[in-house]
């Protein structure tokens, strides 16, 4: 019996996150109260306690696995060449692919972060801050080897992730580019507001 229910849970959390996440996306996580986020699962609030302590402990599941897919995906992205142009495309086209293919992971993740208690804020802001370091370092090597011209690092890894943030809010896969079109413009600005010779 005890197996079951460990079975359970690890079968019914992904589709109680993706309920809560639409949910905090629709409403706002303010608004969303468990016995929705059960309502739109079909199970009562004793049958969800089952599989998730609280709607905080969804909040902070939803925004920490944001964060590390973005930071396995920017790892991975720059693994295997050591040259700064390519390693920054490569880092912000997988950056605008997540926020294309995960429009609300970064609707909530942007508009709820005021709603994240301790420690589960100070994690997440951790984790956001690396992974911002994770392009200026990018940037900043090519500054250092004289293929970027800027004067700032963090301003260019800043605009970069607006860049690609912003994606989420208007990109459609009916819209009028492909994603791969999109990706591949938005790795020309980055290189752009790196200041390299295109």
């Amino acid at each position: 019996m005890p197996t079951r229910s460990r079975d359970q849970r690890s079968t019914r959390g992904p589709s109680i996150r993706l309920a809560a996440l639409e949910l905090f996306t629709q409403h706002g996580y303010g608004a969303t109260t468990m016995a929705d986020i059960g309502a739109a699962v079909g199970m009562r609030g004793p049958s969800l306690y089952k599989h998730v302590t609280s709607k905080q402990q969804l909040l902070a599941e939803i925004m920490v696995g944001t964060m590390d897919a973005l930071i396995t995906e920017h790892d991975r992205a720059v693994s295997g060449t050591d040259d700064p142009g390519e390693r920054l495309r490569r880092a912000t086209e997988a950056h605008v692919r997540y926020h294309a293919r995960h429009r609300l992971e970064a609707f909530v993740g942007n508009r709820e972060l005021r709603s994240l208690e301790e420690p589960n804020l100070s994690r997440v802001l951790a984790m956001r801050e690396a992974y911002e370091h994770g392009f200026r370092g990018l940037v900043q090597a090519g500054v250092d080897t004289g293929r970027f011209h800027v004067t700032s690092a963090r301003l260019v890894s800043y605009a970069i992730l607006d860049l690609g943030m912003g994606v989420a809010v208007w990109y459609r896969e009916d819209g009028e580019l492909s994603e791969n079109q999109v990706v591949w413009q938005y790795g020309e600005f980055a290189l752009r507001l790196a200041g390299a010779a295109l």
